[in-house]
């Protein structure tokens, strides 16, 4: 059977959807600003080191005001430890410049993916924890690997997959299903054994159907 064709998918994701729903995000912020200013320094680093720095950063530069008032050689000392700070510096200065206050962070998937750092990944992040209506997919790099396992996508992109996965889904669950698959990812799909038997979703997987021992 092709169950990237046959399964019913919506039916196929309420148990793990529901599984995840409300799990706290990885990146432990307080605010939308703290939650902005994070996806853009969590690119290509890691969410738990993003974490650690994160309450002494916003010690310093508590909202979007403060945050741009900072002069560059502030902000590399405070984020020199994290990957790529140079260009992330860059761009959250641009961001604070052009958002200037907290209440002017946008929530639509066209304002953020406008704003330097800001891709559709981390836009579609941002509007879920906002609790604003889904206009895409969270798909990171656990999504990417663990969507093609289940069978729902052949895509080998982020764009490709988010694609699958709306065309395959409802609305209604764009919200939740990229984030339940991310944890679905960290959690039990792991990149070597994955614990196939703790799997809410193993009955329509295709990886766990062809690797039944």
């Amino acid at each position: 059977m092709n169950l990237f064709e046959q399964t019913n998918w919506p039916e196929a994701f309420k148990p793990l959807v529901e599984k995840y729903k409300g799990k706290q995000h990885p990146l432990h912020y307080g605010n939308i600003y703290q939650l902005l200013v994070m996806v853009v320094l969590s690119a290509q680093d890691n969410d738990a080191h993003i974490n650690k720095i994160a309450p002494d950063f916003f010690k310093k530069y508590p909202d979007m005001k403060a945050l741009a008032k900072a002069n560059t050689a502030e902000l590399t000392e405070a984020l020199s430890s994290v990957r790529f700070h140079t260009n992330k510096i860059a761009w959250l200065q641009d961001i604070a410049s052009e958002i200037k206050e907290d209440k002017n962070i946008p929530t639509t998937l066209k304002e953020l993916t406008a704003l330097k750092g800001v891709g559709r990944k981390s836009a579609n992040v941002i509007m879920r924890e906002a609790g604003v209506q889904a206009e895409g997919i969270v798909v990171d790099l656990h999504v990417v690997r663990v969507a093609p396992r289940l069978g729902i996508t052949k895509g080998k992109n982020a764009d490709k997959i988010e694609k699958d996965l709306m065309a395959a889904l409802p609305q209604s669950m764009w919200a939740d299903a990229g984030m339940a698959i991310s944890f679905l990812g960290r959690e039990i799909c792991r990149p070597t054994n994955p614990k196939h038997s703790e799997c809410v979703m193993n009955t329509v997987c295709e990886y766990c159907q062809a690797h039944k021992s």
